[in-house]
């Protein structure tokens, strides 16, 4: 397995009102995606207002929570040229990607403006040249169709057809659950795999590492 950045401590479980939220938001964007508009406004600001400490509180880049997206990318049959950690928060899973993949252009996007400025007052010099991070939401994703070899996605919700839109064909799709069936945007494996199937993405590989879960697909070319 890759090496994952070692940390003092272990991460501490979620808040109370993210794993609410999170449950509620992970159940509305698998059943009915159409709702998401209704929605958009205020879980971007329950998301700038959880930005000041919110490495201090989740520790994103802890080991365990790298450990299944450590885990998944191993599994890759090729290095990706161009990666979009989708939902990156204070910027973690890219930057992480970013070290893992040293040819890849990696994207971080997050619908919360307070995380992303974090995640850009995190980016390092030795980065800054193929790490972008911007403001954008999971429902409307600002790349072309097919750009991407590597969409990633650590405990956010599952935009099952915006993933699928912006892989290229034999691009892979990881989703990450950090805390396996505890994480509060966890999205059942049955779930993934049916979703993702209908629109022409196969399973490659599901497993856990740490208490994390994972589950790899790959884009039909």
């Amino acid at each position: 397995m890759a090496d994952v950045p070692e940390h003092t401590s272990p991460p501490s479980t979620p808040p109370l009102p993210i794993r609410v939220i999170g449950k509620g938001m992970m159940r509305l964007v698998a059943r009915a995606p159409w709702a998401w508009p209704v929605i958009r406004r205020p879980v971007r600001g329950f998301f700038d207002n959880l930005a000041g400490d919110w490495d201090e509180r989740v520790r994103p880049d802890a080991p365990e929570r790298m450990a299944a997206l450590a885990e998944a990318v191993d599994r890759l049959e090729a290095p990706p040229a161009s990666v979009l950690d989708l939902g990156t928060g204070t910027g973690a899973g890219a930057l992480w990607l970013a070290r893992r993949f040293p040819q890849a252009r990696v994207e971080g996007v997050d619908i919360s403006g307070e995380m992303i400025k974090r995640a850009q007052g995190k980016l390092p010099a030795d980065l800054s040249e193929r790490v972008r991070f911007q403001v954008a939401d999971a429902d409307r994703l600002p790349f072309a169709d097919g750009s991407l070899d590597l969409v990633a996605q650590i405990s956010v919700p599952v935009f099952f057809d915006e993933v699928t839109r912006v892989l290229a064909p034999g691009g892979h799709v990881v989703v990450v659950s950090s805390l396996g069936v505890k994480t509060p945007f966890h999205t059942p494996e049955a779930t993934v795999r049916r979703q993702f199937r209908r629109r022409g993405v196969e399973t490659v590989a599901t497993g856990s590492a740490g208490p994390g879960t994972f589950y790899l697909g790959r884009r039909s070319g």
